[in-house]
Parts: C-alpha cells; structure tokens; sequence
C-alpha cells in the first residue's frame, strides 16, 4: 500500500472527487432503496401480518391469482378445512372501500376493510397487528393507527361505512393494504358491508395453518396457497411498484460500478510508468493488484460511509413526510453490494498491472 498511500495524498483532489461521486451514488441507491422499502411496507403490510402457514387464493381458468379478484366459495372453505393435515383455516375478507368519522367536516377516508373473526386475534398463530385489531361484536371496528389517525378518531368513537356507523373498539398498529389503512371488521359485518360495496360477500383468501399436501388440495378446490411472501405477486401494485423501483437501483448498482472502475482504469494508465518500475525493481503482480484494490477500498469506504450516513439522516427526517423503511436492509445491505461492485469495477481495471511488460511500459520501443 506504500504507493497506493502516497498517490492518496498526491493527488487529493482526484480522489475527493471519486470519492464524492461514489457517495452521491451510495445516497441514491439507499435513499432509493428506503423509499422502495417505505412503499412497499404501505402496500403489503397488512397481508403479511395475516395469521397461517401459507394463504389461499382462487385460482383463475387463466391467469395468476389476484387479492383483487379472488373470492373463496363456500365448497372450496369446506375442502380446505376438512383436509387432512389442516389445522386451522381462517377466512379473511379484503375490500378496499370508504369511511367517515362523525365530527369535523365528515370527509371520506380510504381504508381496506378485512373481514376477520376475533378468536383468532390472540392465537399463538396470529402473525401481527392486523389479526389483534378483529372485534368481538358486528358494530364494532377496529383501526389501524394509520386510519385512526386519517380519521381523527380514537377508541370510543364512531366511524360511518356504507351507510352503517360502527363504534371504534380498538386503535392497533401500523397496517396497510395498497397503500390505504386497515379497518377490521368481524366476518358478518364485513360480508354485509361487501355485498354493500357490489361483492358477493365471500371471503377473498382463506389463511390455513398446518401441513396437508398443498399442491392435491389446491388443485382439488381450484385455488393456489402460496406463502406469506409468495403470495405478493397477487397483488398488481406491488409488481408495478416494487419492479420498477428495483430496476432503478440496479441500474445505479451498475452505474457505480462502471463509474469506479472506468476512474481507476485512467488512474491505472497513468500510473503504468510507476508499475513499470515496480516490475523492474521486482515487485510481484500479487503486491501490485493488492496495492490499487487497497487504494480502491480506501476510497469506497469513505465514499460509501458517507452516503450512507446522508441516507441515515435524510431518513431519520423523511419518515415523517415520506413512506421510508429505515433498516439494515435498506442502509448496509446497499452499502455491501457499492462496495463489491466497485471493486469488481476496480479489478477489471488491473489488467494494465497484470499483463504490463516493464520495458515496453518504460518507452523502450521508442
């Protein structure tokens, strides 16, 4: 590293450059990612929260499944729940529709209504936020912190939808569906608000817990059980959102590694003087290509510490404003893949060391 630490200090304001363009590189991808993160978070949250092993939904003649468009039949509730294997088969009904609150100027909420029994709120089986919200009696709902905050309600108070005033029973966490806040309802009352809104009142997936065979019982009842993730991609605005989004962020990925690698293979070619001399003082090719990764390290690290530090705070500060997932997922996750694109880009640069023949480096063809 001894040449590799004084081109650092020679040559200053090289290396600050790169450096600030690979920080403004690391702040794009983990800005980016936490956004993707935040939105995400506000689109699936609430599915993810649902209690089962895996969710079942119906199975199109053509097409995938879709939350939008599933409802489980009566036949099929029976198929699942009297399968060997199955331990327990909670119907949950998702509608996304209307609310309004009894005071203030009266203004219509968007909220996703689930329709699911309260025995199961406090099971060992329930995931989250979403199964602890189900109340005990049809007059009652319960809100996710987001919607009772839209609303500008709290435990006690009354909620109109369709037509229909419910009293706020409980105020839970933080669940969302398509990016509206969680409204709970128990199964009758949600049915009668479905069939309100032009549903049939069905229940649109089917939450079983066990281990019966999957595939024979999903094929029998003509539906799909996928896992809590899995079942994601029956959601249309989570592929839209979460793939454009993801290939935003592997562009840059990309960007950053050709960035620093087309740096360091300039850097590299005026520097081939040097390593002439190098290999003709005896400096081995293994000593040479760890000398410029170490000097390209250096300047990832810093680079990348302090975008990810920018991501850090502008986070912190934007999660009031913005949907953004602040986690190791969306800060050192990010900040590991710049590093080892950057110096997969610095290493392509290094064939100029590997394959440099000291004489012909050192003019003497001319």
């Amino acid at each position: 590293m001894f040449v590799a630490w004084r081109d650092l200090r020679f040559a200053r304001g090289r290396f600050v450059l790169i450096g600030s363009v690979v920080a403004l590189i690391t702040l794009l991808v983990g800005f980016l990612a936490g956004l993707t993160g935040g939105l995400a978070a506000q689109n699936v949250s609430a599915v993810l929260d649902l209690p089962g092993d895996r969710l079942v939904l119906q199975q199109p003649s053509d097409g995938q499944p879709s939350f939008g468009e599933s409802t489980i039949g009566q036949e099929a509730r029976v198929g699942w729940q009297t399968a060997a294997g199955v331990d327990q088969v909670v119907p949950v009904g998702i509608v996304q529709g209307r609310a309004t609150s009894g005071h203030d100027d009266g203004s219509a909420v968007g909220v996703a209504l689930f329709g699911l029994a309260a025995d199961h709120g406090g099971s060992a089986d329930a995931r989250g936020s979403v199964a602890s919200l189900a109340p005990t009696r049809d007059d009652q709902v319960g809100l996710s912190a987001g919607a009772a905050a839209d609303l500008g309600v709290d435990v006690g108070d009354h909620v109109t939808i369709t037509g229909t005033t419910y009293r706020v029973a409980s105020v839970g966490g933080d669940a969302w569906y398509s990016h509206t806040p969680v409204l709970a309802m128990t199964p009758d009352a949600w049915s009668a608000a479905d069939r309100r809104l032009g549903g049939d009142g069905d229940p649109t997936v089917l939450a079983v817990s066990g281990s019966p065979d999957w595939d024979a019982v999903a094929t029998a009842t003509h539906t799909s059980a996928s896992s809590h993730l899995g079942s994601l991609t029956a959601l249309e605005t989570f592929r839209s959102e979460v793939g454009s989004l993801a290939l935003m962020i592997a562009m840059l990925f990309g960007v950053s590694a050709l960035v620093v690698g087309a740096f360091f293979t300039v850097w590299t070619m005026q520097r081939a003087g040097d390593v002439a001399v190098l290999k003709a003082l005896g400096a081995s090719t293994r000593s040479l290509v760890r000398d410029a990764l170490g000097q390209a390290l250096v300047v990832l690290v810093v680079g990348i510490g302090v975008g990810t530090a920018a991501v850090v705070g502008l986070g912190a500060l934007a999660g009031g404003a913005l949907p953004f997932l602040l986690s190791p997922l969306t800060t050192l996750v990010p900040a590991i893949a710049m590093a080892a694109l950057g110096l997969a880009g610095a290493a392509v640069a290094l064939r100029t060391v590997t394959a440099a023949d000291p004489l012909t480096a050192l003019g003497s063809n001319r």
